[in-house]
């Protein structure tokens, strides 16, 4: 029940953030912009319909889609998205008075808070019913990153918009998408556990090993063989809390200066030691 009523909760507050962003920002202010937003916009000058009307089409049409590509369960998670969003959509621009901005402005704040709304969805393993469904799709089948694949098909949505409202526009509109990308990925990995992970490569790697365990972080031992000499090492994996970082680069520097060392980021950890969080 508790997990229910956390994936209702982050359902309504994504649509309602993204809502939000759309009609008092990107709309508003004619913010070309990706996801149905964006199309609406294109469209607009040759359908006679409003925007609102619009975005439940395609939104009933990505979703028959996601249905067929994705599976049933994706198609009832995102029913409540894709039928709350455009009402929300349309309650806001007939109740609330948008304020007057400068575009660029309007495509900060509603690239921001559209990404974030969005990724609060995407989370509860759902969708908005709109444009985020292809992002999905390649990221089911390609294992591509979701918050890159949106920022890709968001910027071609833009970039269509070129011959009917110009450069600057467009150049707005993609400030918005980059945007967009930012705050859906914060959304996707927040609560989630930074760190660092370290690959280690090093003659002394039981006594490097020994002390990270002094920290109370784990270590894993991979066999590892040089491409050139064919010599066979062993390769220390282990990932530390970021402010550990420097305390288990001192550790290395101390016991074997000439270590080689690889450093990711590691924003999204699981398991003893580092806390979890709700993903796709």
């Amino acid at each position: 029940m508790k997990k229910l009523i956390l994936e209702i909760s982050g359902l309504l507050a994504g649509n309602v953030i993204l809502a939000f962003a759309v009609g008092m920002f990107i709309l508003p202010s004619n913010v070309l912009t990706g996801g149905v937003a964006g199309i609406s916009l294109l469209l607009s000058p040759f359908i006679p319909l409003d925007e609102a009307s619009i975005i439940l089409c395609l939104s009933i049409l990505l979703l028959l889609v996601g249905w067929v590509t994705l599976g049933f369960k994706f198609m009832i998670n995102s029913c409540v998205s894709s039928i709350l969003y455009p009402i929300l959509l349309m309650i806001i621009q007939h109740f609330i008075e948008p304020p007057v901005l400068d575009p660029l402005l309007a495509a900060i704040f509603g690239g921001i808070l559209s990404g974030i709304g969005v990724g609060l969805v995407v989370r509860q393993g759902a969708s908005t019913g709109g444009m985020d469904i292809p992002p999905l799709i390649i990221h089911k089948y390609l294992k591509y990153d979701v918050s890159k694949a949106v920022m890709i098909t968001d910027a071609l949505t833009v970039l269509g918009g070129l011959y009917v409202y110009g450069l600057e526009e467009v150049l707005i509109g993609l400030v918005s998408v980059f945007l967009t990308g930012i705050g859906l990925r914060n959304a996707l990995t927040y609560g989630g556990s930074s760190a660092k992970q370290l690959q280690i490569i090093s003659d002394k790697y039981e006594e490097i090993s020994s002390k990270i365990h002094e920290l109370d972080r784990g270590t894993t031992l991979l066999e590892a063989e040089g491409g050139f000499t064919k010599e066979k090492k062993k390769l220390l994996l282990t990932v530390v809390a970021d402010k550990q970082y420097q305390k288990v680069l001192d550790i290395i520097n101390e016991i074997d200066p000439t270590a080689f060392v690889i450093v990711c980021e590691a924003t999204d950890v699981h398991g003893e030691g580092f806390s979890d969080i709700v993903r796709i």
